[in-house]
């Protein structure tokens, strides 16, 4: 089963300073982080602020392609999480109904379907993986480390997440 996913923001991860996509459902019950590259960011960050560049992006010529084929974006789909990699796929569907799939980078599927307007699926059993901490990972807030995160968050200045916002 899959949930309907829109792109809430970006935000920078101040520790490892690595963009972060994040994706909420529209009740906002759910949400999903996916770290993603620089230049993934970028081209999803430019278009949500609709950024017109002179040439086409990689992102915007892909659209361009599939418009000259008369080809749709039907869905991405976020549909694995294996080994803190997430998977995605694109689904087509050309002029003459046939549907296709294409594996892909969930930065890529996300860019591209921002462009084509395209809806965002996330697989429930991907949010719940997300969801559960390793056995190993200890809890980052817990009464030792009050003082320490304390300091922490007094010292962060919304400079620190950079121009996206959530």
């Amino acid at each position: 089963m899959f949930k309907e996913m829109k792109v809430s923001g970006l935000v920078m991860d101040p520790k490892s300073n690595t963009p972060i996509l994040v994706l909420k459902d529209p009740r906002n019950e759910t949400s999903l982080p996916i770290w993603i590259g620089l230049l993934e960011a970028t081209a999803i960050a430019t278009e949500l602020e609709k950024i017109q560049f002179p040439r086409p992006m990689t992102h915007d010529l892909i659209k361009n392609c599939l418009d000259l084929l008369d080809v749709t974006v039907e869905r991405i789909e976020v549909c694995d999480l294996r080994d803190n990699t997430y998977f995605a796929l694109i689904h087509l569907r050309d002029k003459n109904q046939v549907s296709s799939t294409l594996d892909a980078r969930p930065s890529d599927a996300i860019a591209i379907a921002l462009r084509t307007n395209a809806p965002i699926f996330v697989k429930e059993e991907v949010l719940n993986k997300s969801q559960k901490p390793e056995e190993t990972a200890k809890p980052l807030f817990d009464q030792e480390h009050r003082e320490k995160w304390s300091e922490i968050l007094e010292e962060l200045d919304p400079s620190d997440f950079s121009k996206y916002k959530m």
